[in-house]
């Protein structure tokens, strides 16, 4: 008897190894989960690279990926002309101190243009010194730019939405200036015709996108503004593009170092969050990591209000990105870091917040190498249904090591 039930207990074994064998195995998430490799020209001097843009530039069915050339002065096309396989090319003319780029269509003709905020230059001034232009395709590789906005305060944001419901793609316009600042939505009254209409007098401003964050079928905007206040605002869409405005977080710390502000319905309840980073290291005299610096979401709650969670502690911590890394159906976070100890070798320059659940987050770090990031973009770049990563460095203050220009990061190989 007892070996019949020896036989029957090694037979349920062997069936139970099985079965595990066929589970699909959780990722082993950690600096050998992701596989870089530099992406279009290659690294010459210091770059600076003050952002990136993922979209299929040319509708071919490749994705692309748009960067800004802070110190350059220029916008760079890196065309995907065959999977993972990427050529650069500058588009349009000279652009001074760009510093954000996102793709619209904004004359309807059926292509996407390029929206360029310029800063004039990317450190501190008060001049009249920015612009938002606009690289309108033109079709077959062709691009002129248009002046939208110039002799203004050092602008940091634009984004294409129809803020006044009419069909058109109006824009809003961060203006970061210095002592001086503001934000602005641009209606559009005609081909290539703007009026603007001012919503916030004040320096600062990060990123402004555009949600419907309060689910009533018009585009709202969101605001990330730095500088002295540190706050987070929404600009209620009344109707008809007017907008009434209100603070829904504010640090009490004067030098936060408000880096990044995303929109994404983290928690999957059917209205819209917002991810915000705060790891700015431009007005420290020693740039470089602050122990306040790191990553928080603020949780759209009922009646408009929303609620703040600290989501992790992360030195230098810029550009939040939501996606679902794992395919679990939960909503991971990931950033990058541009200003940390670098150095020091466990200085951490890429990070997944892993939601294991019932948005709870765990904290893993996917890089040390290369350092200086402050941008970040999430796509299916090579159609192989998961998502990769495109990073750009910046590279403003040593020590200068780890040196990246445009990165792609995709999954490791399983063996």
């Amino acid at each position: 008897m007892k070996a019949v039930l020896r036989v029957l207990c090694l037979a349920f074994s062997i069936l139970c190894v099985s079965c595990a064998d066929k589970q699909p195995s959780a990722p082993d998430f950690g600096t050998d989960y992701l596989v870089s490799q530099n992406i279009g020209d290659p690294v010459e001097g210091l770059p600076w690279i003050t952002d990136l843009h993922i979209a299929d530039l040319d509708q071919d069915g490749l994705l692309d990926v748009i960067a800004a050339e802070g110190r350059l002065n220029k916008v760079m096309w890196i065309r995907q002309v065959a999977v993972n396989e990427y050529v650069e090319q500058v588009i349009g003319q000279p652009i001074a101190g760009p510093s954000h780029i996102k793709t619209a269509d904004i004359d309807a003709d059926g292509d996407l243009d390029v929206l360029v905020a310029g800063m004039g230059i990317v450190t501190p001034n008060n001049d009249s010194i920015g612009s938002v232009v606009v690289i309108e395709n033109r079709g077959e590789g062709r691009f002129t730019n248009r002046t939208l906005v110039d002799k203004t305060y050092r602008v940091t944001y634009v984004e294409a939405g129809d803020l006044d419901g009419d069909g058109d793609q109006d824009l809003v316009v961060g203006k970061f200036g210095y002592f001086e600042g503001e934000i602005q939505w641009l209606e559009q009254v005609g081909p290539w015709e703007f009026k603007a209409h001012t919503l916030l007098e004040l320096p600062g401003t990060i990123h402004a996108p555009i949600a419907d964050i309060d689910n009533d079928g018009d585009e709202d905007i969101l605001a990330l503004v730095s500088q002295n206040w540190e706050d987070v605002y929404r600009f209620e869409n009344t109707g008809d593009g007017d907008f009434s405005s209100s603070v829904i977080y504010g640090s009490t710390i004067k030098d936060y170092g408000s880096s990044g502000l995303t929109v994404a319905d983290l928690d999957q309840d059917g209205d819209l969050d917002l991810v915000y980073t705060n790891g700015d290291g431009f007005d420290y005299g020693i740039p470089g990591s602050r122990p306040w610096h790191g990553v928080q979401w603020l949780e759209n709650t009922a009646g408009g209000t929303f609620s703040y969670h600290r989501l992790g502690d992360f030195s230098g911590s810029y550009s939040p990105v939501v996606v679902d890394i794992e395919g679990d159906g939960d909503q991971d976070i990931l950033a990058v870091s541009g200003f940390n100890d670098w150095s020091t070798d466990d200085a951490v320059s890429f990070l997944l917040y892993e939601n294991t659940g019932s948005e709870r987050f765990v904290a893993h770090v996917l890089a040390y190498a290369p350092t200086h990031l402050v941008v970040l973009d999430a796509a299916d770049m090579d159609g192989d249904g998961e998502v990769e990563f495109v990073t750009g460095g910046m590279y403003f203050y040593p020590p200068y090591k780890h040196l990246s220009r445009v990165t792609l990061w995709d999954r490791s190989p399983t063996p």
